[in-house]
């Protein structure tokens, strides 16, 4: 059985990512990139899935040992490992360095002290496990081919197959270093060069030290923030610049649920909220290369505007069911493909416009198809904007009015008004400044409840939603406002969870709710994360942080958030790790320092 979700560390190359969990086994990596089949999904099924143990020797039949602790090599996304045992302790490194040549995992084992009895077991399973490879020896290494897919495994330690599965029993002993590397190879390539694990472990360390080293925040949360920087640049796919929401498909919002979603491609939203925290924090290259992805993947159509694209820009992200995998804890169906990408969802559109905007008032290098592209968007929001959606959470049942939409539409006019004032686009700004108050009308008028003094989620509906704390943030309506207080106010009575945290709306147990969907959810960090925002911009600063620090208290034991928390299991649950819970992280932690609400 899979381990927690939080019980797993990330490492990637900014094109693929594993998650390795406490007990040495690698359960999830998807190769050559984050949306490609998997080669271990042990996460999502059983061992006879694929995954990769390297840790001590343990009596048949009982469970591996966790390791005694756990860290990531200072600011890197290098984990070490480290398992105390009866003979000794041992330390497993684990990374991916960047990519030049075919990717790699490279695991490399280090006697610490006595002499600890070791194991690596290696079952390769392509096509999310559904197809056993063939196993054989070419020139001392070991390779797996099926179709299109080629694994090596390079290592100086003997290796012998058993039960489909490819084995190495050792005993490592003080200062003794064993390196395990697999190489992934379209299978009619020649083999990939042989690799240098302690070289490319130096050169991983250094361009990690570098990377870090441009961060502009030093204030009293910068572990976390540098944590959650580090999270975000893995999540990018180096190569075009497109960021995934997390490397994962299928980790359940509600354990043994339906609401289990892919989400190894760049939403527009996503992506463009983690465009401002790098800006921010001083990431302009980021910002740079995922404002060109953009460009590429909108093209010339952005009436026909997606809410995400694969990695490379690709449009067509059909979604269909792994049937053969039961699904972690049972969480079926697991999915591959993301149907929501053809929903019409409006808020993106201010998301987008809001980036654009933030790149241009950084200083980013002005590109005149991005101011085009800001105007294009505007023309088709003109006619457009007040259709009915489906809304930043991509609800599975009717369109409606959703406010959150209706404000980001406004975001999109505003900050495009704010282009043509400053000089740096024409267009027709009498006209635009009206639609911009139209919009604001429409939404104060119809999505606001004058009798319980709050926002409501659709026009009218009478359920929250805790987007609309959004509403202050992206200057809608100033903090001070009675209808935002009472929105925040209503929120917090009515959407906090019993241990203090946020959900996104409600939702009805076995019955339909108002997503479209059974089950309920837990608690949706970011939501939680922007109630500490608005809390602080109220003057309620003292409480703001103490939510703040209650978060940060999720994390794993890494620093690592998924998308929930869910509050009756008292663990993490959702996609993992995910850019949503990370990017306000970060945003909160730069609003707290500012204004310095912050212990100590």
């Amino acid at each position: 059985m899979a381990g927690r979700i939080e019980d797993y560390a990330l490492i990637g190359d900014m094109q693929a990512a594993a998650l390795v969990c406490d007990d040495g086994t690698v359960d999830w990596l998807c190769l050559p990139r984050f949306d490609s089949h998997a080669v271990f999904a042990a996460l999502l099924g059983t061992d006879e899935h694929g995954f990769w143990r390297l840790g001590p020797a343990f009596p048949e039949g009982e469970q591996p040992p966790k390791s005694s602790r756990r860290t990531y090599r200072g600011d890197s996304l290098i984990l070490e490992s480290e398992w105390d045992m009866p003979r000794g302790t041992v330390r497993v490194t684990d990374f991916m360095p960047p990519r030049d040549g075919a990717p790699q995992l490279i695991r490399i084992v280090e006697g610490v002290s006595g002499r600890v009895p070791m194991r690596s077991a290696l079952r390769m399973r392509f096509s999310y496990g559904r197809i056993t490879p063939w196993v054989h020896k070419v020139d001392n290494r070991t390779v797996a081919v099926a179709g299109p897919d080629s694994v090596w495994l390079d290592t100086d330690a003997d290796t012998y197959g058993e039960d489909l599965t490819t084995y190495s029993d050792f005993t490592i002993s003080p200062g003794e270093r064993i390196a395990f590397t697999i190489s992934w190879q379209p299978s009619h390539n020649q083999p990939p060069a042989l690799p240098d694990p302690e070289g490319s472990l130096e050169a991983t360390e250094d361009f990690w030290r570098e990377w870090v080293g441009q961060c502009t925040y030093h204030g009293p949360y910068r572990e976390a923030v540098i944590r959650s920087l580090i999270t975000l640049k893995a999540l990018t796919y180096a190569p075009t610049g497109g960021i995934v929401a997390a490397p994962t498909t299928s980790l359940p919002e509600h354990i043994g649920g339906v609401r289990n979603w892919d989400y190894r491609y760049t939403w527009l939203r996503d992506a463009a909220i983690t465009l401002s925290s790098l800006l921010r924090t001083g990431y302009r290259e980021e910002a740079r290369a995922w404002r060109e992805w953009l460009l590429r993947a909108v093209a010339g159509d952005p009436e026909n505007l997606q809410i995400m694209y694969g990695i490379a820009g690709e449009r067509e992200l059909g979604e269909t069911d792994l049937d053969w995998l039961p699904g972690y804890e049972g969480s079926r169906p697991v999915r591959a493909g993301n149907g929501a990408a053809d929903q019409l969802q409006l808020d993106v559109y201010g998301e987008v416009t809001e980036a654009l905007h933030l790149a241009h008032m950084t200083g980013l290098a002005r590109n005149d198809y991005a101011s085009l592209l800001q105007l294009k968007l505007i023309r088709y929001l003109e006619e457009n904007w007040n259709r009915p959606d489906e809304g930043i959470w991509e609800v599975r049942g009717p369109s409606r009015h959703f406010v959150h939409s209706k404000v980001m539409c406004w975001v999109a006019v505003d900050r495009t008004i704010k282009l043509i004032e400053a000089g740096d686009a024409d267009g027709p700004l009498e006209q635009w400044r009206e639609l911009r108050d139209d919009i604001h009308r429409d939404v104060c008028e119809k999505g606001y409840d004058r009798e319980r003094n709050t926002f409501t989620q659709s026009y009218g509906s009478k359920e929250l939603d805790a987007a609309l704390l959004l509403i202050p943030q992206v200057g809608f309506l100033p903090p001070d406002d009675k209808r935002v207080i009472g929105t925040i106010e209503a929120i917090q009575r009515e959407l906090s969870t019993p241990d203090g945290f946020i959900l996104r709306y409600p939702t009805e147990g076995s019955d339909a709710g108002v997503d479209g969907l059974p089950g309920d959810e837990g608690a949706f960090l970011a939501c939680s994360f922007w109630m500490a925002d608005d809390l602080a911009m109220i003057g309620r600063v003292d409480e703001a942080r103490q939510l703040f620090e209650k978060l940060l208290a999720l994390r794993n034991d890494l620093g690592l958030l998924a998308e929930e928390w869910d509050s009756r299991l008292q663990r993490q649950v959702g996609n993992f790790p995910q850019a949503f819970s990370h990017v306000p992280l970060i945003d909160t932690a730069l609003r707290l320092t500012a204004s310095g609400a912050y212990g100590g």
